[in-house]
């Protein structure tokens, strides 16, 4: 999770928020087994800054891969050092990418158009993401993955007066499960508090929010994620829904951790998955993107060096493997 300028920024007024809100789980997985996660070693950096002046010079970081029409697509966010954007990379394996150019940027003047969430919905690709000075989640659609066009508005705005969501909406991640769709993701109150909530949708564009949101609540004094947790990446496995988040601790080093929930909506934390043991990551292990298949989950993730809260971490993307063992 980065908390960028636009999660820090604190508005002369507050905006109302105009989301519906709602009772809701998500749908009942079946009867649940027991099990732990076994991580292969990280790969070296998959996707690498670009040249001096490219728009993904400085930053290269939240990866969303999905595979769809025979190949993966990542739309991943890169700065330049002044504004963030959304391009995509192209690869049959999942390992070897080839990027195809930036393909979402801000509004002229626009600080970010990236932090996003990919998936295929009704035969095309939709792009949930962060935008805006004050966060809010709009989408852009595509009918092959490298030409996008975008929505006039945001689809996912901001909480009411005093909501846990009030100062942004960030980090979206959209899974979809028996024909609706379920996002995941970062809320900011006006204390600057950055926890997880939930929102649902048929068609992407009409949400509304969980009514007990947050989804999850900061850690204690010491914990890897006192400081603020975003980033939530869901997938289903053994009768369960799991969470990769992305945790900051009081010294700004970021380390994805791990949560469990048999509804989707009632989580428990499980402890620190995975932190940064080489040097190009040894600050800064964020922004998990997964594909589960059965009992083995890939997971690209981003990565720095620099212990900071937004950008400049000199950021890169790279994979490791989860795989499901039954609980001793």
């Amino acid at each position: 999770m980065r908390q960028s300028p636009a999660l820090v920024v604190i508005a002369l007024a507050a905006l109302s928020g105009c989301g519906r809100y709602a009772d809701f789980a998500l749908p009942t997985l079946g009867p649940a087994r027991a099990l732990t996660w076994k991580m292969s070693s990280s790969t070296p950096p998959l996707l690498t800054r670009g040249a001096p002046g490219a728009w993904d010079a400085v930053d290269v970081l939240n990866p969303s891969v999905v595979f769809w029409s025979g190949r993966h697509f990542n739309l991943y966010s890169g700065f330049d050092g002044r504004s963030w954007r959304t391009g995509v990379a192209t690869s049959a394996d999942g390992v070897a990418w080839e990027k195809r150019g930036m393909v979402v940027e801000p509004e002229a003047g626009g600080y970010i158009a990236a932090n996003g969430s990919a998936l295929a919905f009704h035969g095309r690709l939709f792009y949930w993401y962060q935008s805006g000075r004050l966060p809010e989640i709009e989408l852009a659609e595509s009918a092959d993955g490298l030409m996008w066009t975008k929505r006039d508005r945001p689809v996912l705005p901001t909480g009411p007066r005093g909501s846990f969501d009030e100062r942004g909406v960030a980090d979206p991640n959209v899974v979809s499960l028996g024909g609706v769709l379920y996002m995941f993701y970062l809320g900011q109150d006006r204390a600057r508090r950055q926890r997880l909530g939930l929102a649902r949708s048929e068609d992407g564009v009409a949400w509304e929010k969980l009514r007990r949101n947050p989804l999850l609540e900061l850690g204690g004094p010491g914990e890897f994620d006192e400081r603020g947790l975003g980033e939530p990446a869901v997938w289903t496995t053994a009768g369960w829904y799991w969470m990769l988040y992305t945790g900051r601790d009081v010294h700004e080093v970021r380390r994805i951790g791990l949560a469990r929930s048999p509804d989707g909506v009632h989580w428990t934390k499980l402890g620190v998955i995975f932190e940064g043991h080489d040097g190009w990551n040894s600050k800064v292990v964020c922004d998990p993107s997964v594909i589960a298949r059965g009992g083995e989950v890939r997971v690209w993730y981003g990565g720095g060096d620099v212990a900071r809260p937004d950008e400049r971490i000199e950021g890169q993307i790279a994979m490791f493997t989860l795989t499901a063992e039954p609980a001793q």
